[in-house]
C-alpha cells in the first residue's frame, strides 16, 4: 500500500482500524459510553481497583525476576530483594501495600453496590462477576502469602489448608492435593508461587474485562438507582448522561491523585502498619518446629475467620465461613426490593446494611486479636458469635423484610437529582 493511500485512510490509527477496532472499542467503552451525570465519591473506586490491579502486575513482575520459589533460597531471595536488589525494597513495598490497598478500594467498592443496590436487576451477572473476582483475589492473596516463606506464612498457611480437612469424606484428600505433600513444604511453594504468578493473574484479568463488559452493556448504576436510558433527546443520547471521556477520565485522575498521597504515605513511612501489613513473625524464615505464639491471617481475611472461630465444631465453622461468602453471591435473590438506592429505601433497609457494615469491621477486628483475650468483660469467642448473628441476621432479615412487603419506600425520581 503506498503513503498517499494511507494517509488517504487516517494514516496510522486508519490502518490500524482497517485490520484491529480499536477506534471502535475507545467510543463504544469510553469516549462515546455515557454514564449518569450524578456519580459521587463512591464511584472512585472501581477505577482504583483497576489501577491497583496493573500495580499489583507490574511490580510482581519485577519481583519475580529475584525471587526463588524454593524452600531453601525463598526468605532469602525476599532480604536479597530487600537490601541488594537496586530500588528493590521500594518494588517490594509497593507490592505488600498494593494487596492491602486492593482490598480496601474493593470493599469500598462493594459496600458502594450495597448502597445503591447495583446488584440487582439487569445487573445481577456484573455482581455475580464481581463476587468471582472476589473469591479469585483471596486465592491470589492467600498463594502470595505464602511466598515470602516466613514464620506467619508458612503457619498461615497450614492453617488455612488444614480447614479444608474438615469437610467429610474428601477433606484429607483434598487439604493433600492443595498441599502437593503431607505438610507445607517446597512443592506447595512451587505450586503457590506457578498459581500466583501465572494463572491466577489471567484468570483476574479475563474477569476484570467481563465484569466491565457486563457493566458497559446494561449501563452504570447511580446514587439515585434510576436508569438514565428511559430519557433521551433527539440524538438518542441519554439526557442524564455525560460522556466516561473526557468528564469521568479527569475525575478519576484527580481520584487516583488523592489515593497516591496516601498510598505514598504508607509505602515511605509506614509499610508494615503496625504489624497489619507485614506482621513481624514474617521477619523470621520459616520453622516447622516452631509455631508462633498467635497465628491470624492478613487483616483483610479477618472478618471471615472470625465467623471461623465463632463456631466450636471444625467442619461447622468451615462452612459457616463458606456460607458467609456464598450468601454474598445470592445477594441479588435475596434482596426483593422495589427500588435500589439507600437514599429511597425503608429505614428498617438503612438500619440493617449499617449493622452490617459494622459486624464486618467488628469481625474483622476480632479476627487479629487472640480468642481468649477480654473486651469489655467478654472474650473475643464470644463477640466473634455475637457479630457472626449479626452477619447472617442482615440477609435473613433483608429477604424478610423485601419479600412479605414490610419495607416502605419513598418516591423514586424520574430523573437523576443532582
Amino acid at each position: 500500500m503506498s503513503d498517499a493511500t494511507q494517509k488517504a485512510e487516517g494514516g496510522l490509527l486508519g490502518w490500524v482500524d482497517a485490520r484491529f477496532p480499536l477506534t471502535k472499542m475507545w467510543n463504544e467503552h469510553i469516549a462515546e459510553y455515557y454514564a449518569p451525570k450524578n456519580f459521587n465519591i463512591w464511584y472512585y473506586f472501581g477505577s482504583l481497583a483497576l489501577f491497583v490491579l496493573v500495580n499489583q502486575l507490574l511490580t510482581g513482575i519485577w519481583l519475580t525476576m529475584n525471587y526463588n520459589p524454593s524452600a531453601d533460597g525463598a526468605f532469602a531471595s525476599v532480604e536479597y530483594i530487600m537490601r541488594d536488589v537496586e530500588w528493590g525494597w521500594l518494588i517490594r513495598y509497593m507490592h505488600s501495600t498494593g494487596a492491602s490497598a486492593f482490598f480496601v478500594v474493593v470493599y469500598l467498592h462493594m459496600f458502594r453496590a450495597l448502597l445503591y443496590g447495583s446488584y440487582q436487576k439487569p445487573r445481577e451477572l456484573i455482581w455475580v462477576f464481581g463476587m468471582i473476582i472476589y473469591l479469585m483475589l483471596m486465592a491470589e492473596a492467600f498463594m502470595g502469602y505464602l511466598l515470602p516463606w516466613g514464620q506467619m506464612s508458612y503457619w498461615g498457611a497450614q492453617v488455612i489448608i488444614s480447614l479444608f480437612g474438615a469437610i467429610p469424606g474428601i477433606g484429607e484428600q483434598l487439604a493433600l492435593w492443595i498441599r502437593g505433600d503431607f505438610n507445607i513444604s517446597g512443592v506447595t511453594l512451587n505450586r503457590f508461587f506457578a498459581l500466583h504468578v501465572v494463572a491466577l493473574p489471567l484468570a483476574l484479568v479475563g474477569l476484570v474485562v467481563f465484569h466491565i463488559l457486563a457493566l458497559h452493556e446494561v449501563g452504570s448504576n447511580n446514587p439515585d438507582g434510576v436508569n438514565i436510558k428511559e430519557h433521551k433527546d433527539k440524538a438518542g443520547k441519554p439526557k442524564d448522561g455525560i460522556p466516561f471521556h473526557p468528564y469521568y477520565t479527569v475525575k478519576d485522575t484527580f481520584g487516583l491523585g488523592v489515593f497516591l498521597i496516601f498510598f505514598s504515605a504508607v509505602v515511605f513511612f509506614a509499610p508494615e502498619m503496625g504489624g497489619m501489613f507485614l506482621e513481624p513473625p514474617n521477619f523470621e524464615p520459616a520453622n516447622p518446629l516452631q509455631t508462633p505464639e498467635h497465628i491470624a491471617p492478613v487483616w483483610y481475611f479477618t472478618a471471615f475467620y472470625s465467623i471461623l472461630r465463632a463456631i466450636p465444631d471444625k467442619f461447622g465453622g468451615v462452612l459457616a465461613m463458606g456460607s458467609a461468602i456464598f450468601l454474598l453471591f445470592l445477594l441479588p435473590w435475596i434482596d426483593r426490593g422495589r427500588v435500589r438506592s439507600v437514599r429511597y429505601r425503608g429505614l428498617g433497609h438503612k438500619i440493617a446494611l449499617g449493622l452490617f457494615a459494622v459486624a464486618f469491621v467488628a469481625l474483622s477486628y476480632l479476627g487479629l486479636q487472640a480468642p481468649s483475650d477480654l473486651i469489655l468483660g467478654l472474650t473475643v469467642t464470644a463477640w466473634a458469635q455475637i457479630w457472626t448473628v449479626v452477619y447472617f441476621g442482615f440477609f435473613a432479615f433483608l429477604f424478610a423484610y423485601t419479600a412479605f412487603g414490610f419495607e416502605r419506600t419513598k418516591p423514586v425520581p424520574e430523573r437523576v437529582t443532582d
